[in-house]
């Protein structure tokens, strides 16, 4: 309990002077993260308001599936174990009287209860390496649980954007430990203009003038991806229905689900009232993009699972890119096979982009 109270007084009011590149690996599974709280204010609406964040349905996914895997603590049962795991956050208000609050409370030093007081406004504070090396840390605090639980609300997708982003970047790291899929960074940087960076284990499955498609096969999975494009007409190319039409001329030109059977081809799902296509505003990079998201399948019914894809302009060329990864894993998580290839989506660079290197 004493090591949860002093690793908290060390996010707010100082720096971890100990060097990271010592620290044992972080440990856990992807898409984990360990709340640490006290029971109380787990069962009260602090916890229900954290837990439904993080442990809400990822709309998109054509199976149950949370965004993450929130898994709760006691602190007297926060171990040397859990204290290595790669996402951890800590939240407490300081207006409890529960014991266990009241003990946290105590070890705090009257410096940091009086800079949580004198700042209402603050709630979340992050940091890294606090155990591990390449560990995420959240702390989410307050003095009144009832405004701390408003704040957390109000803040949710900024809350899981965080875990997303720094899951991103651990992936980013180990996709390209082993090197990338030799030539295709090579001949699109030529032939198109544009860059993405493909992983060791990925194939090139299809090349085209307009169409380039890779793609890694294993027992369990199928992940692929694919980059499209034409010449940029106006800004209605940007709409839901002329991305969902750009999306299925491109699919049925190039992808089937037997390839020996050109009338197999892929398409877009549109007949699910719960599995709509959604659309967003987003960045890639430095783009402006539309990022879509929705469910695919064959106009066989053979064969279906999520896609998301991300439609962009390349100012330079004046070419309309759409890129897309999909995945075929039937009866199987999806959830980060999907986060493997928008890190690799994340990777796209246009010409514009490629100048400013």
């Amino acid at each position: 309990m004493r090591i949860v109270c002093f690793l908290a007084v060390i996010l707010f009011f100082s720096n971890c002077s100990n060097d990271p590149e010592n620290f044992p690996a972080a440990q856990g599974m992807p898409g984990e993260i360990i709340l640490v709280m006290d029971s109380a204010q787990w069962k009260g609406p602090l916890g229900r308001a954290i837990d439904s964040i993080f442990s809400t349905d990822i709309a998109e996914l054509p199976r149950k599936e949370s965004v993450f895997r929130l898994r709760w603590v006691s602190p007297h049962k926060f171990n040397s174990a859990l204290k290595l795991r790669r996402n951890l956050i800590f939240a407490l208000s300081l207006d409890k009287t529960h014991e266990k609050s009241q003990f946290v409370k105590s070890v705090f030093t009257a410096e940091s209860i009086e800079k949580i007081k004198s700042a209402p406004d603050d709630f979340i504070k992050t940091n890294d390496n606090i155990y591990s090396k390449g560990q995420e840390v959240m702390f989410l605090y307050g003095v009144n649980e009832k405004i701390l639980t408003q704040k957390v609300k109000a803040k949710a997708s900024g809350l899981i954007s965080f875990f997303n982003q720094k899951e991103r970047e651990r992936l980013t790291e180990s996709l390209f430990r082993s090197g990338q899929l030799k030539g295709v960074s090579q001949a699109l940087v030529k032939d198109f203009q544009c860059d993405l960076k493909v992983p060791f284990g990925y194939q090139l499955a299809d090349k085209q003038a307009d169409f380039v498609w890779v793609r890694q096969i294993n027992p369990k999975d199928d992940k692929n991806v694919f980059i499209a494009r034409k010449p940029y007409t106006s800004q209605k190319d940007f709409s839901k229905e002329n991305l969902i039409r750009f999306r299925d001329e491109v699919c049925r030109k190039y992808l089937f689900e037997d390839p020996a059977k050109p009338d197999t081809y892929i398409l877009t799902e549109l007949n699910v009232p719960f599995l709509p296509v959604t659309v967003d505003t987003t960045k890639l990079g430095n783009n402006f993009a539309i990022q879509v998201r929705g469910i695919w399948r064959s106009n066989t019914m053979g064969m279906g699972g999520p896609f998301e894809g991300f439609a962009l302009v390349d100012e330079g060329t004046q070419q309309f890119y759409y890129i897309e990864g999909f995945v075929f894993s039937p009866g199987r998580s999806q959830r980060e096979l999907m986060r493997e290839l928008e890190t690799i989506l994340y990777t796209f660079r246009t010409s514009k982009d490629l100048l400013q290197k």
